[in-house]
């Protein structure tokens, strides 16, 4: 026996030193060819800690050696026990940079069952279509690497796929979806979030009866969500979630139980939520935020005993909200703002949500006091409460609500002092409390206890916020923000605590102080008494898109460097205030400048030439200044200026065009009223206004320019546009259009000294609403053409020499509401009826020879002189015409008088709605 124990040990000791395979429990080593495959691999990236996206991230194959570890145990590796072949390969998050080619090394490895390259960067490199050899994949994901081009169709061949991901690739297209995924039968995750597909979904989907995943969200998808999709057997979770051509309605049954998670926000997916929903007993999760919902909740959605999340917001519910709903205690977040709910009071079966993270009311139209059993649910991350009628003092019992990071009340009626509980949430990052009733003092310095804050809102409400050097000079401890809104706070003096402001995006200092901060991208000032120059360091902020300074007492010469910061600047607005000067001279080729508006200063001197490069400009208002100088003809070679505003200065001459191909291509209004331009009106001109000669209903929107052209800041609620506005006469009314709808267009020549005939090309002008050519020295008939202008809305001739009769065809201009040809040599009758059966006397005064109504004078010669014979087709035709045209004018008319109006200037900023639970969409704080 001890012999035979002996001999055993004596055989073991042998193999072990010599590294015989003596035991068949020793696997057997890496193969030598795919460990240089490895290696290769590696060599032809390189690392870059900026590559991947995770705190995690660490280059797992920086501890690959040729020498040494067998590479089966190397970071990242996987191998058959029994081949040694490699079979699965992670490299996620390792901070690879480079391109993978189809010649790489990496497709050497053809028993690979798994390859994970996910959070790299690929350098916008093209998917390498060799991936179509490793045919014994079951797992790929390629997300978040900075793949660009096209899928190549050589993934279809792996056919033994049960897992997909492709995601986050935001420049990836996938041209032919069905022939992706036509072989794919074995898929059980599909991930193709932000891949550019941009048609219908195959019906070659229904195939595919082991998946449970399917994410297609910001894929563009196009036409009808077919309802087949919730009939795969075993689909569990569904995102099809902003595709905003996406329609189709949800089916009237749902045959499949398994659901758990069903993202539709953002599609046009409409139609009601059937009571058949209430069978889907698995399901966790349910948004259809911004889809095109309505009628009335189900009471069934209260049998979703397993529901966490339901978001319904931005829609068009209507009804109740069933009371069946405080069944889902397990509910962590739940928005049913901008809906049609009869919801007058917050019901008090809320309080059971006693799990809740996340609660967004908005726009619910909810008066009265905000209820106390809010202050029980401990568990409130974010509150939203914006926009609605609540009233009364601050909830004392919010204090009770440590967990919170976000608290929006904006836009209600609640009253007293600022509430010092506020400052007990520790955890707050965003504070939303404009546009209320508070009242009192507020220290800045209490918001040192708050060091998360980023976002604050203080804005209209009756608050004196007292600056940090009227009680302390340490600003160093007050929170970093991205946020800041002080606007009408009563600030006495300037607000040092901006000094220290590094990260500002956005600052509305509306009634206080302008203080520039260099990190500021939108800079709103305007309607204040501010006095003083500007400073000039407003030149050094790189990042600055919109400056504001309108409607104060700025002094001093507008600074020259102004021009040079139009790198970035989009809208210069410095519009009525004290400034002398000349206008900036020295614009740069290659600024991004929109909007110019220099209008009711003092500015002198000549328009400067440099201004033609500004290639981009769409508005430029210099009115109102005392600028002396001839037509700007060179400005007509602006390929996209609409709007121009040269009145009240001392501009001279004739209009000529100059030698431009083209000239002011889409300009829709012009204003040079109150000059001392001479000679014939502009024929040219009438004829090559091209944007002018058609109504442009396809552009029922407001002028107004984009800030953002391809820009998203995670977290922030930056408005992404910026309204036009201007002042104008029209209807004889000095009007401020705080807005100006697209459509709007306007020509006023008025109060200079232009001779000879109207051009007959005026006719052309059919989207004109205003022209107004009064006070000149105008001669000959009204031409009858006029009568084609069928949009017009003002007409105004008055203090010409206009001679002969009024021509009978401006009966036809049946949204006529201003008519006036006073003081001029008309004679003859005053046609009748229609929109001529409102203007009143004055609109002919100073016509001796005119006669009819509304004058006292009647007509000796009615009956001789009828109208052309072509008023009988008018007289039996036109009463269908004139009503059409009645009703579409109405339809119009509703939302120009929306946009237009003589009122205060307010300003109406649409703000990002943002991705769902990043944050949904945010209200302007004013």
């Amino acid at each position: 026996m001890g012999c035979s124990l002996a001999l055993t040990l004596v055989s073991f000791l042998i193999c072990l030193f010599q590294f015989t395979p003596c035991a068949s429990s020793v696997h057997p080593l890496c193969r030598s060819d795919e460990r240089l495959a490895l290696l290769l691999f590696k060599d032809s990236l390189s690392v870059n800690k900026e590559a991947s996206a995770d705190p995690f991230a660490y280059p797992k194959a920086d501890g690959w050696k040729f020498q040494g570890v067998d590479c089966c145990y190397w970071d990242g590796i996987e191998c058959d026990h029994n081949t040694g072949r490699v079979t699965a390969l992670d490299l996620s998050s390792s901070c690879l940079y480079g391109s993978i080619n189809s010649t790489s090394s990496l497709f050497r490895l053809v028993h690979l069952r798994k390859l994970n390259l996910a959070d790299n960067d690929f350098n916008s490199s093209e998917i390498p279509s060799g991936l179509g050899n490793l045919l014994m994949l079951t797992y790929l994901n390629l997300s978040n690497s900075v793949f660009s081009g096209e899928i190549p169709l050589q993934i279809s061949w792996l056919s033994r796929l049960t897992s997909l991901d492709l995601s986050n690739e935001v420049d990836l297209e996938c041209p032919d979806f069905r022939s992706l995924i036509q072989n794919l039968t074995s898929l059980k995750h599909l991930h193709l979030s932000r891949v550019i597909v941009s048609s219908p979904l195959p019906s070659i989907l229904v195939n595919l009866s082991s998946l449970s995943t399917l994410d297609l969200s910001h894929c563009g998808l196009l036409g009808e969500l077919p309802t087949y999709i919730f009939q795969l057997p075993n689909i569990q979770f569904l995102d099809v979630s902003n595709n905003l051509h996406l329609t189709g309605t949800l089916p009237a049954t749902f045959s499949s139980r398994r659901l758990k998670s069903l993202s539709m926000s953002f599609t046009s997916i409409s139609g009601v939520l059937s009571a058949s929903i209430g069978s889907l007993d698995s399901l966790e999760f349910l948004d259809v935020t911004a889809c095109k919902f309505g009628g009335s909740l189900p009471s069934s959605l209260g049998n979703l005993t397993k529901l966490t999340g339901l978001a319904l917001q931005n829609n068009s519910f209507s009804g109740d909200v069933p009371s069946s709903l405080s069944n889902l205690t397990r509910m962590g977040f739940l928005s049913l703002g901008i809906n049609k709910f009869n919801l007058d009071a917050i019901p008090s079966w809320f309080a059971n949500f006693n799990k809740l993270h996340e609660l967004h009311l908005p726009s619910c139209r909810i008066k009265g006091p905000i209820p106390s059993f809010l202050a029980n649910l401990t568990q409130l991350v974010v509150l939203d409460l914006n926009q609605n009628q609540f009233s009364g003092r601050f909830p004392v019992g919010i204090a009770n609500l440590t967990q919170l990071k976000s608290l929006s009340l904006g836009s209600n009626m609640l009253d007293g002092a600022f509430p010092d509980s506020i400052f007990g949430l520790q955890n707050l990052e965003m504070l939303e409390i404009y546009s209320n009733r508070l009242s009192g003092r507020v220290e800045m310095d209490q918001f040192m206890r708050l060091k998360h804050l980023t976002v604050l809102y203080l804005s209209s409400n009756n608050l004196t916020l007292l600056s940090e050097s009227e009680i302390s000079p340490n600003t160093s401890s007050l929170p970093m923000f991205n946020e800041l809104g002080l606007g009408s706070c009563n600030l006495r003096q300037f607000p040092n605590l901006l000094r220290d402001q590094n990260q500002l995006a956005y600052l509305d200092l509306s009634g206080s102080p302008p203080i520039p901060s260099i990190s500021i991208m939108v800079y709103l000032a305007s309607n204040n008494s501010f006095t003083g120059e500007i400073p000039r360091s407003f030149c050094s902020m790189a990042s600055l898109r919109v400056l504001d300074l309108s409607r104060n007492n700025l002094s001093g010469i507008v600074p020259q460097c102004l021009s040079k910061v139009s790198k970035s600047l989009s809208v210069l607005n410095l519009h009525v205030n004290n400034f002398h000067g000349p206008i900036p001279q020295a614009w740069m080729s290659g600024n991004k400048l929109k909007m110019i508006n220099l209008g009711q200063n003092k500015l002198k001197g000549e328009l400067p030439r440099s201004m033609v490069m500004c290639r981009m400009l769409e508005f430029l208002d210099i009115g109102n200044n005392q600028i002396r100088d001839t037509w700007p003809f060179w400005l007509g070679s602006l390929p996209e200026l609409k709007i121009l505003i040269l009145r009240s200065n001392r501009f001279h001459g004739e209009i000529k065009s100059g030698e431009f191909d083209s000239v002011f291509p889409k300009l829709r209004v012009i204003d040079v009223s109150n000059n001392v331009f001479t000679g014939l009106l502009p024929s040219s001109y009438l004829e090559s206004w091209t944007a002018m000669k058609r109504f442009h209903v396809e552009h029922l929107s407001y002028m107004q320019t984009n800030l953002y052209d391809h820009m998203f800041i995670a977290g922030l609620t930056i408005p992404d546009e910026y309204n036009y506005s201007m002042t104008m006469t029209n209807k004889g009314i000095k009007m401020e259009y705080t807005k100006i709808l697209e459509v709007f267009m306007a020509i006023d020549l008025s109060c200079n000294e232009f001779r000879g005939e109207i051009p007959e090309s005026v006719g052309n002008l059919k989207g004109l609403q205003l022209l107004n050519l009064s006070n000149n020295l105008l001669v000959g008939q009204i031409p009858s053409v006029i009568g084609n202008l069928t949009s017009l809305e003002a007409l105004d001739l008055s203090h010409n020499q206009f001679a002969g009769r009024i021509p009978w065809q401006l009966r036809q201009l049946n949204f006529l509401e201003v008519f006036n040809v006073s003081y001029n040599n008309l004679s003859g009758p005053i046609p009748q009826g229609r929109q001529f059966d409102t203007f009143p006397n004055t609109s002919f005064d100073g016509n001796l020879g005119l006669c009819g109504n509304p004058l006292s004078k009647k007509c000796e010669e009615l009956r001789s002189s009828p109208p052309p014979s072509s008023s009988t087709f008018e007289e039996n035709q036109g009463f269908g015409l004139e009503w059409r045209g009645v009703l579409f004018g109405f339809g119009i008319g509703l939302l120009v008088g929306t946009g237009f109006g003589c009122v205060v200037v307010t300003r109406n900023l649409k703000w990002f709605a943002t991705t769902f639970r990043i944050r949904l969409a945010r209200m302007p704080k004013h």
